[in-house]
C-alpha cells in the first residue's frame, strides 16, 4: 500500500473497464478507489446491453411465433409496460450489487466528476484525492446531431427507458443502436422509420450480410430511407416531423443513434499532457496513456478492437495483471465475438469476410445456408447464412453468421478461432446433442 499517496490505483469510472480487474488489486494488498459520476456499473448494465437484451427477449418471442406457421397460436404482443417493469426490475438491482461486491472486496467509491490537477491528484468536486496510477474508464455518450429542433431528439439512454411504444418511430443511424431499436419497437408495434446517412448499415459487417439483415427487417415492416440528410425537425401537435433531403418523415418519437462519443471532455486531460482525440484516448501496447502512471481501458480508448463490454473486461483485467507485474508482454487481443441483437441476429468473430475476401491467397470461404441444418426447424428459423473463414493451414479463424442463433454460433466456435483448432482437432469435441452448438461444429 503506497505512503506516498491516497491510493495506490483509482479507476475514474466504475464500469466494466474498472470493476471487472479491480478486485485482484485489493487481493494483492493495493488501495484502491473508484470515482463515479453516475450510476456504479457504468453503461452496459444500467443503459445498454443487460437493458436492451430484457426489452429485445419478448421481441424475439413475439417473431418466433409469428415464424410458427401458426404451431404457436393466438395473437401475440408485447405489454409494454409489463416489459419497461421487468426492465426496471431487473437493471435496478445491478449498481447496488456491484458497488456492495466492490466494497466488500475493499474498495473505496469517491462520487462526483473527477478532473486531474496533475499526473498523481485528482479533484472531486472540492475533495482532492492523489493515486500512484490512475486508470480511466469512463466510456461513451451519445452523439446528439447539431440540426434546428434537436431539442425534440432522443438518445438510447432514454430509449431504454421509453414508456410508451410510440405509432411512429423514426430512428436517425444505422449502427448497432438504430438497428437494434427498429427490431424490437417494430415488434413492439410501432411504425419504424430508419434513417441513413449513406447506403450501407453496419459498419465493419460484410455488406452481402448488412443487405441481407436490412432485407429481412424491412420484409418484417422497417423501412429504409438511404442516402439521406438531416435537415431539421419541427413539432406538430402532438407528434414531430423529420426533415430530410430525401423528403419528411412524420414521428412520434425520435431516437437519435448517430453514434457514440468517448467521454474525454472535463478531465483535465490538456492540463496533465495526456493524448486523445475525438475516436478517443491515445494508450501503447500496455495501455498506457501518454503519461506513464495513467492507463485507459474501455471504450474510452482509441483502438480498432470492437467497444464491447467483454473488450473492456479483458483490458482491465490486463491493466491489472501489468501493473502488479503478473504479465509484462504488450496486450494480445483474442478473437473478440460481437451481435447485432436485432431479430435475427448478425454476428462474427476473428478474421473479417471483407478481409477474406481481399486476401483470397491466405484464406479459404466457405458459405453455407443455414437452412440445410434440421435443427434450425425446431425453433421456426425460416432463413439464415453463414461464411467459415480458414488459414491455408486448414484452421478456422473467422466466421459470420445471420440467423436466430447466430450468437450462439460464435461462441460455440469462438475456441476454433482462438486457439487454432482445425477440423481433425474439433473432431474430438463431443458436444450435447440435440443443440446449436452440436450443429455448428457438424457443420464446419
Amino acid at each position: 500500500m503506497s505512503t506516498q499517496y491516497d491510493y495506490d490505483v483509482i479507476f475514474i469510472g466504475a464500469g466494466h473497464g474498472a470493476f471487472d480487474g479491480a478486485p485482484a488489486l485489493t487481493a494483492a494488498g493495493k488501495s484502491v478507489a473508484f470515482i463515479e459520476e453516475d450510476k456504479v456499473g457504468g453503461t452496459c448494465p444500467n443503459w445498454g446491453c443487460n437493458a436492451k437484451v430484457i426489452l429485445e427477449a419478448p421481441a424475439k418471442i413475439t417473431q418466433t411465433m409469428k415464424q410458427s406457421d401458426g404451431v404457436i397460436a393466438g395473437d401475440a404482443y408485447i405489454d409494454w409496460e409489463k416489459a419497461m417493469a421487468r426492465k426496471k426490475e431487473i437493471v435496478n438491482m445491478f449498481p447496488g450489487a456491484i458497488q456492495s461486491g466492490m466494497e466488500g472486496a475493499g474498495i473505496d467509491f469517491i462520487f462526483g466528476h473527477a478532473s486531474f490537477r496533475d499526473t498523481h491528484t485528482i479533484t472531486v468536486g472540492e475533495k482532492t484525492v492523489t493515486a500512484e496510477q490512475f486508470v480511466i474508464a469512463t466510456g461513451q455518450h451519445s452523439h446528439r446531431l447539431d440540426i434546428p429542433g434537436k431539442e425534440y431528439l432522443h438518445d438510447s439512454k432514454d430509449f431504454l427507458s421509453m414508456d410508451h411504444v410510440p405509432d411512429k418511430m423514426v430512428i436517425i443511424g444505422a449502427g448497432y443502436i438504430a438497428l437494434e431499436a427498429a427490431s424490437i419497437m417494430k415488434a413492439a408495434g410501432s411504425q419504424v422509420t430508419v434513417i441513413m446517412k449513406g447506403n450501407q448499415a453496419l459498419k465493419g459487417f460484410d455488406r452481402t450480410y448488412t443487405d441481407e439483415l436490412m432485407k429481412t427487417l424491412a420484409d418484417q415492416g422497417v423501412l429504409f430511407i438511404k442516402n439521406a440528410t438531416i435537415k431539421a425537425v419541427e413539432q406538430n401537435g402532438a407528434g414531430y416531423t423529420v426533415s430530410a433531403n430525401t423528403g419528411s418523415y412524420p414521428a412520434n418519437y425520435i431516437l437519435d443513434a448517430t453514434g457514440r462519443v468517448p467521454n474525454t471532455q472535463k478531465l483535465g486531460l490538456n492540463e496533465i499532457g495526456v493524448e486523445y482525440d475525438e475516436s478517443g484516448i491515445v494508450t501503447n501496447d500496455y495501455l498506457q496513456t501518454s503519461v506513464s502512471n495513467i492507463y485507459a481501458t474501455g471504450d474510452v480508448l482509441k483502438k480498432n478492437q470492437p467497444k464491447l463490454t467483454p473488450t473492456a473486461t479483458f483490458e482491465s483485467q490486463y491493466v491489472v495483471d501489468h501493473i502488479l507485474g503478473n504479465d509484462n508482454a504488450p496486450i494480445n487481443y483474442p478473437a473478440i465475438g460481437t451481435t447485432v441483437f436485432t431479430t435475427p441476429r448478425l454476428a462474427q468473430a476473428g478474421v473479417t469476410l471483407e478481409e477474406a475476401k481481399a486476401n483470397e491467397d491466405k484464406y479459404t470461404v466457405i458459405n453455407q445456408d443455414v437452412m440445410d441444418d434440421w435443427y434450425r426447424l425446431v425453433d421456426f428459423e425460416k432463413a439464415g447464412k453463414r461464411s467459415l473463414i480458414y488459414n491455408k493451414e486448414g484452421q478456422l479463424v473467422g466466421v459470420i453468421e445471420l440467423s436466430d442463433k447466430a450468437e450462439d454460433v460464435v461462441n460455440a466456435l469462438l475456441p476454433a478461432i482462438e486457439f487454432g483448432y482445425t477440423k481433425q482437432e474439433l473432431k474430438r469435441l463431443v458436444t450435447v446433442f440435440p443443440s446449436i452448438g452440436y450443429s455448428a461444429l457438424d457443420n464446419m
